[in-house]
């Protein structure tokens, strides 16, 4: 069982190193996210762990060995699925490993945004105790909450927002406008949401119905108080169009943990908002979801390579082909 890592800005690779030499194999770590480096470090794999690497169809073609690729965390799309699929190659991710800390970060990010936290820490710090530059600052209980994407961290979003005293209400294509969640939250259309909600917090993959859906269209159909808040893949949003309605005053701030090109440039133009937090794509992170991450990604490789089915696997069809 020979398993490597294309790329990964861990710390340490040892929870992986430790699950597959227990099951009797043999882990490298590479560095290299370009193709042709990881054809060049992976002739003889068998599985593929990723991070950002690009697992394109010259790089099936190439591996004739290779059953799986898994990725660390949710989307795949730097993995060419179809081309997978076509090579009898199995694709895994783990995406419900971070329910819990996204949805942690999603809340975080709007109260911090809402009521200017690192603003007013600032100003109290450059001996400016004012209150009035984070002015206006709005109670929780009763402004609308939306989420965009019911899955699991979206859902998980829901339900702490509510705690809050936020009136939920959501959208995503596999659910019907009118409809009421078990929780009790209405599900409304996509643009009706951007219409009402005070908080837009989006929970989507990144495929190509979802680029730029926030564009400047969506953007001109929110509310003036309302935040954009964006735990989910930074190609959801069309930066610039976001730039510019934060400038005309089109919404009113943003707080985003992922960005179309990270890490974000020095001197970007969403760094000169008041009213804009960003992370850098941090929102997966605690101790625990950091361990499970590392632990399930390289148990889905360890799975297909002796022959079981995996936790999670976009392409089952290849094992029963």
């Amino acid at each position: 069982m020979d398993i490597v890592i294309t790329d990964c800005d861990h710390d340490s690779v040892e929870i992986e190193r430790e699950n597959v030499e227990a099951a009797g194999g043999r882990l490298t770590l590479c560095q290299d996210t370009t193709p042709e480096g990881i054809i060049a470090n992976a002739r003889d794999a068998q599985g593929l762990i990723v991070q950002y690497g690009r697992i394109t169809a010259e790089v099936f073609a190439a591996l004739p060995e290779l059953c799986v690729v898994s990725r660390y965390g949710v989307g795949v799309d730097t993995v060419d699925v179809e081309a997978a699929t076509r090579h009898g190659v199995a694709v895994c991710n783990v995406p419900d490993y971070g329910t819990e800390a996204v949805s942690d970060h999603a809340i975080t990010l709007t109260l911090s945004v809402l009521r200017d936290v690192t603003g007013l820490d600032r100003r109290l710090r450059e001996g400016a105790p004012s209150l009035g530059p984070a002015q206006p600052i709005f109670q929780l209980r009763g402004r609308r909450f939306g989420v965009i994407g019911a899955g699991a961290i979206g859902m998980a979003t829901a339900r702490k927002a509510a705690g809050l005293g936020f009136e939920v209400v959501l959208t995503d294509p596999r659910l019907t406008p009118g409809e009421t969640t078990s929780e009790g939250w209405p599900v409304v259309s996509f643009e009706d949401l951007l219409a009402s909600a005070q908080v837009v917090s989006l929970h989507l993959p990144l495929i190509e119905q979802t680029h730029h859906l926030i564009d400047a269209a969506a953007l001109g159909a929110m509310r003036e108080d309302a935040i954009l808040i964006n735990t989910a893949r930074g190609g959801v949003v069309d930066t610039d169009a976001l730039v510019e309605a934060l400038a005309s005053g089109q919404i009113f701030g943003a707080g985003l943990d992922v960005l179309e090109e990270e890490p974000l440039a020095v001197g970007h133009p969403l760094t000169r908002f008041e009213r804009v937090i960003l992370t850098p794509h941090a929102g997966f992170y605690t101790e625990e979801s950091y361990a499970e991450l590392k632990t399930r990604t390289a148990q889905n490789a360890i799975d297909v390579i002796a022959g079981r089915q995996p936790r999670n696997i976009l392409n089952p069809e290849v094992l029963h082909g």
